[in-house]
């Protein structure tokens, strides 16, 4: 199982990441809209599928790897800061970092999205605000564990540096959180961009983008599914590939 999960899961990377190698033009015309020409036939504006397929994925999974890099980043950093600061002022930061988590992902999406239209940084950028605050949490909760412990109060009482500590004492310790976390937030991420581009987000047609796919070529799916279930397929599978394996490390 973990193998297989491991192989779907690096199938889907390397498609997005490599594919736009290899696909021909995405945005040519190449015959009649969900017509038969080509391995997975045309879209609803007579599109190659595959082509548009091999181009669509790096949107996609590439700003979820950038929206997680930040949410790592600043979520780790931040979640072992509070971990090691006093309950207090930890409690009171962690209660304000939450109030991001009032908003829906969708909604912070489409404001930032209203005031810098076509633009895949903005799409980055919400997804790492929505998430930040999970690995916050996450990240908090395992350092206060190691805070707890005997050998970081000999580490505090020889009068070593909020650096070090995290550095020597606390990151080996919530490493494998931090990891286990950084999978969720990947998988997340994923989720929340391909439905950026479902609803039209970020940068716009005619560039290819997995989600757009789905939404643009859904009132055809009765004439030619592939347009739709290509694309969706690909998202589904390394969804649930991710996942497995996150499932299977705990």
């Amino acid at each position: 199982m973990k193998w297989g999960a491991t192989a779907v899961a690096f199938l889907v990377v390397l498609v997005a990441v490599v594919g736009p190698l290899f696909g021909d033009a995405p945005n040519a015309t190449v015959g009649a809209p969900f017509g038969h020409s080509g391995p997975l036939g045309t879209d609803v504006l007579g599109r190659d599928v595959l082509a548009r397929v091999l181009h669509g994925g790096l949107a996609v999974v590439g700003l979820a790897a950038g929206a997680t890099l930040v949410t790592v980043i600043v979520g780790a950093g931040v979640g072992m800061l509070l971990g090691l600061a006093g309950d207090r002022l930890s409690e009171l930061t962690t209660r304000v970092i939450d109030l991001v988590l009032v908003f829906p992902p969708l909604l912070v999406m489409l404001v930032l999205a209203a005031g810098f239209p076509g633009s895949d940084l903005a799409v980055m950028v919400a997804v790492a605000l929505t998430t930040v605050p999970f690995s916050v949490r996450v990240v908090r909760a395992a350092t206060q564990k190691v805070a707890a412990t005997g050998y970081l109060r000999i580490a505090r009482a020889r009068g070593d540096s909020v650096t070090q500590l995290i550095r020597y004492d606390v990151l080996p310790n919530v490493r494998g959180v931090v990891l286990a976390d950084t999978g969720l937030r990947f998988v997340t991420a994923v989720y929340l961009t391909s439905t950026a581009g479902f609803l039209g987000l970020g940068r716009g047609a005619p560039a290819a983008n997995w989600g757009r796919m789905v939404s643009e070529n859904l009132p055809g799916i009765t004439l030619s599914p592939w347009p739709v279930l290509a694309p969706a397929l690909l998202l589904v599978a390394f969804g649930v590939s991710v996942n497995l394996l996150l499932g299977g490390s705990r």
